[in-house]
């Protein structure tokens, strides 16, 4: 099957919802109408009276549905067509959180492709795939999946604050999947879109300092992820001269950075947070400056979720940093490990048994329990982690528990760390472990206070991408050490 066979056999399923065969009959409707289910806004509208929890009345959900029905009427223009959405985002902005989950359901269930029509272009493409005709087919298979929400939600962009509004809506809109599977096809479309519109070729590179605009840096404030930004000290000191900072701004967004990175230019790569953000530390000499680390990544539009700018926000930072300083050699992270202790919390007792005997007897009596158990070595490693020396077997035992987290955990073929999901995607290797690397109580409830540094090598990048394709993840010598069985 070529890419073009697979691309549209996946959308004709995500529009249409599966086949006839999966369609409810009559009896099925009528049942679920007598269990309790939520009727669809095809019913509703259809009906006298509001049933149980529903927000809109039917007369006010036809109401509802007329004015999106007259920002895509085939009549009015593209201007008017936006004014009419920002309307509907008045009401929106006015609305409870239950009415807008009508409105959701409205852009759902009465904005969807013609089923007749897209299977009867399914059936000419597949009998025309290998011939001649199967261009033509193609493309009209093509248009008839562009569903009315696809212009329903071009419209919505159309005005000023249409595309805040937009993303604001897919923000509010993803918790709410879980428990109503009918929202799935508006979510859909919006991240399909968003793609397009947020793509690297519309994405502006800009870089945040000290003298930026003041409702700009508070904006840093508000949506670093990584490490707390404490106080206006603790930002100057993100942002003078041995730092850089840049975002990715988009044009229908201004002074809205997407996603934002942190840099720190040294002299090594850095193996704790701590002296990194120490406001009283003098800022480094930039002659001697060899490695820029990067040491927070923040994406700060939950609504864009799924749409990566990550990958193409680290190329343009290093084009930018080795333009500027080309002594610059070596670019890295410094990470934390968010999921590390939750995973050992739940795989201590098979980790436990890679151990040879000689080595568990000295973890037990370390931990003063022979043999020791999952419980014993956890606890030994939250009472004092951040006091134990290299030697430790405690602190061995950990540290090589994380280099199997980070060097062969995977699930459906990506590495189970979602930090190190996003570097190892974009090409990095896993460099080093650093033990107490954060001290913080974040980081020791993250991974005992340990982080590590992903390697972006420049010239392996494709390579490390390649091996992760295949299942292998991308270590240096000393991880690939540690994560001995």
């Amino acid at each position: 099957m070529n890419a073009a066979t697979t691309w549209l056999s996946r959308n004709v399923a995500r529009l249409m919802g599966g086949d006839s065969k999966t369609s409810e009959s009559t009896s099925e409707k009528a049942s679920a109408k007598d269990s309790g289910a939520p009727r669809s806004t095809h019913d509703r509208l259809e009906a006298t009276l509001r049933r149980g929890n529903e927000a809109l009345s039917p007369r006010a959900l036809r109401r509802v549905l007329t004015d999106l029905q007259e920002v895509v009427a085939p009549r009015v223009s593209e201007i008017e067509g936006g004014r009419r959405a920002e309307a509907v985002a008045s009401w929106y902005a006015e609305a409870s959180p239950e009415e807008r989950h009508d409105l959701w359901l409205l852009m759902c269930e009465q904005f969807t492709p013609d089923a007749s029509r897209v299977k009867n272009a399914q059936q000419k493409y597949e009998a025309a795939v290998g011939t001649p005709d199967a261009p033509q087919a193609e493309a009209q298979l093509r248009r008839v999946l562009t569903s009315p929400r696809t212009r329903l939600l071009q419209r919505f962009a159309a005005f000023p604050n249409g595309m805040r509004f937009l993303v604001d809506l897919r923000a509010e809109l993803l918790p709410h999947l879980k428990g109503d599977k009918r929202l799935m096809p508006l979510e859909a479309e919006l991240e399909q879109l968003f793609a397009t519109w947020f793509d690297i070729a519309f994405l502006e590179l800009q870089r945040l300092s000290w003298d930026s605009p003041a409702s700009l840096i508070e904006k840093l404030i508000k949506y670093e992820a990584v490490h707390d930004i404490r106080s206006w000290a603790d930002l100057k000191n993100r942002l003078d001269s041995d730092r850089r900072c840049y975002g990715f701004f988009h044009p229908r967004l201004p002074n809205e950075p997407l996603i934002f990175v942190e840099v720190a230019l040294v002299t090594d790569i850095s193996a704790s947070i701590t002296p990194l953000l120490d406001e009283s530390a003098e800022a480094a000499d930039l002659s001697k400056a060899t490695t820029a680390i990067f040491y927070s990544i923040s994406n700060t539009q939950t609504g864009l979720r799924g749409v990566s700018f990550g990958d193409s926000l680290i190329k343009h930072v290093v084009e930018t940093l080795t333009a500027e300083f080309p002594k610059l050699k070596r670019f890295a992270t410094l990470s934390p490990i968010p999921g590390f202790r939750s995973w050992l919390g739940k795989n201590c007792a098979q980790q436990l048994e890679l151990l040879d005997e000689k080595r568990l007897a000295e973890l037990g009596r370390v931990v003063g329990f022979e043999p020791p158990q999952a419980a014993h070595v956890l606890a030994a490693a939250d009472a004092n982690a951040l006091e134990l020396d290299a030697k430790s077997p405690v602190r061995q035992f950990v540290t090589e528990c994380a280099a199997r987290y980070l060097g062969r955990g995977m699930v459906d073929d990506k590495p189970i760390d979602p930090v190190a999901r996003f570097h190892l995607g974009n090409g990095a290797r896993v460099e080093r472990l650093n033990w107490a690397g954060d001290p913080s109580s974040k980081g020791m409830k993250q991974s005992f206070g340990m982080m590590v540094n992903y390697l972006y090598d420049l010239k392996k990048l494709d390579k490390h991408r390649s091996m992760l394709h295949e299942g292998r993840v991308p270590v240096s010598s000393e991880i690939d050490t540690l994560c001995r069985d």
